[in-house]
């Protein structure tokens, strides 16, 4: 039996250390070739390692949260033959946080919350590395989600089936079929090698639920809860945390809430479904928004910009590369329409879902997710009457939209049922004037208003 130890690789681009997102095996469990052994991520992106032998871990080389530089010990694992000890040259990483036997697998770790609001030029997405082979998810059928997305919460009245902290093992396809149906991993007991939760643990745990829910009384609806959890701010959710940081102290924000009027607009987007959807796919109102939004800034060009505040220098962009805040389970992440002034509705719109499909997947390319100029920002049913979106720092705009209406409007001297929308926007002070802005939102409100003028020149 000989040692291999497998090194933080060198992801490119001159970086010099990276993060240890997330560990997927622990001390002791046995690995094959392809397996995916840890998320290490970068200020651009989140990669998969894959071990390139079979094995048994032996040794951790650190814990989620940890950066550690390029080129030092990852992980070591037990393998047949000689193994690579000797050949590999020692790194000079401080080994502080490296972890051995039992002591690595004590080390908590936790599962982030998808909760953040956008991300920018700069964002991370979780991107599979060419030699891992991820998992296909499992056809089911699964409850119609709840109003944040998700499926109904099933985590409510079950004990946790593994220690507070210890991190639940699964691939990414049961990891997402999981937050699809409402099901928090911790709750449930792995069949898997070293404890790994499958799609039939899944299966088996819905069955479970299904079973207890029929039993449980009232009065259980009203125990009481003492627990307090505690959550470690590490990978994605912390590049997030940084992130709005940044945007927030370096832009002081202008925000501008203008009602749009989108009858019109919405029975265009029905009659043009009901000619072409079948063979074109279906229209939601986002591309007719970025129609209206590549139009406007030929007008308002300081709009469509980044501000380097540090050099004191706006860079104006002809090219409308369009951030499109997507929800992942990880989290918001902003894949980039790159030319959106050369798209029609429907390529617009195939364009869009195939990028957000891709961030959900992590499947999303680095320069899908960087170079945006603009953003704009959606919560979909969710949208609200008015919100303040963040900024993608260092760009100088963010067009939020907000949920559709019915509401009742005087015209002339009739009342009539009009559907009616809130475009919230935010703007750089520093470098877009309030007049501007506002002069800026209502071009854009014409253009959704009267939906003919957004096909002429």
């Amino acid at each position: 039996m000989g040692i291999h130890i497998i090194k933080m690789p060198d992801i490119g681009e001159g970086i010099a250390e990276v993060e240890l997102a997330e560990w997927h095996v622990q001390v002791g469990d046995a690995v094959v070739e392809d397996q995916v052994l840890a998320d290490v991520m970068t200020d651009k992106a989140t990669v998969q390692v894959p071990s390139p032998v079979h094995g048994r871990v032996v040794a951790l080389g650190g814990k989620a949260g940890d950066v550690m530089a390029v080129g030092t010990e990852l992980i070591r694992l037990e393998v047949e033959g000689a193994g690579n000890e000797d050949t590999v040259a020692a790194a000079p990483a401080s080994r502080a946080g490296v972890a051995s036997g039992a002591a690595a697998s004590a080390e908590p770790s936790a599962d982030s919350a998808a909760a953040a609001l956008a991300e920018s030029a700069e964002t991370v997405v979780k991107q599979t590395q060419v030699p891992a082979r991820m998992a296909a998810p499992a056809a089911s059928a699964s409850p119609a989600p709840s109003g944040n997305g998700r499926g109904p919460q099933h985590s409510a009245f079950h004990t946790p089936a593994r220690a507070e902290g210890q991190r639940p093992l699964a691939s990414p396809a049961v990891r997402r079929r999981a937050w699809d149906l409402g099901i928090t991993l911790q709750y449930v007991p792995g069949t898997g090698p070293a404890g790994r939760i499958t799609h039939g643990d899944l299966d088996a745990w819905l069955a479970r639920d299904r079973n207890e829910t029929s039993h449980r009384t009232t009065a259980s609806l009203y125990t009481a809860h003492s627990e307090e959890t505690q959550v470690p701010v590490v990978g994605l959710r912390r590049k997030i945390a940084q992130k709005m940081q940044e945007s927030k102290r370096h832009i002081p924000h202008f925000a501008y809430v203008e009602e749009t009027d989108v009858t019109e607009l919405e029975s265009l987007r029905a009659r043009l479904n009901a000619l072409h959807g079948t063979e074109r796919g279906k229209l939601t109102l986002l591309p007719f928004l970025v129609r209206a939004l590549v139009l406007a800034l030929r007008d308002f060009p300081q709009i469509n910009a980044r501000y380097d505040d540090e050099a004191g220098v706006v860079t104006r962009y002809g090219a409308v590369h369009l951030g499109i805040a997507a929800q992942t389970p990880s989290g918001l992440m902003v894949p980039v329409v790159h030319h959106a002034e050369t798209l029609d509705l429907w390529s617009c719109a195939s364009e869009i879902s195939r990028l957000a499909d891709a961030a959900r997947q992590g499947k999303a390319a680095r320069d899908e997710l960087t170079g945006s100029t603009i953003t704009i920002t959606s919560l979909g049913p969710l949208g609200g009457i008015v919100s303040t979106p963040i900024i993608n720092w260092p760009e100088v705009a963010i067009v939020g939209i907000n949920r559709v209406v019915e509401r009742p409007v005087f015209q002339g001297n009739q009342i009539v049922a009009r559907k009616l929308m809130n475009l919230s926007s935010s703007f750089d002070h520093r470098v877009v004037d309030g007049m501007d802005a506002a002069e800026f939102i209502q071009c854009i409100r014409r253009y959704l208003e009267c939906p003919a003028l957004l096909f002429v020149e």
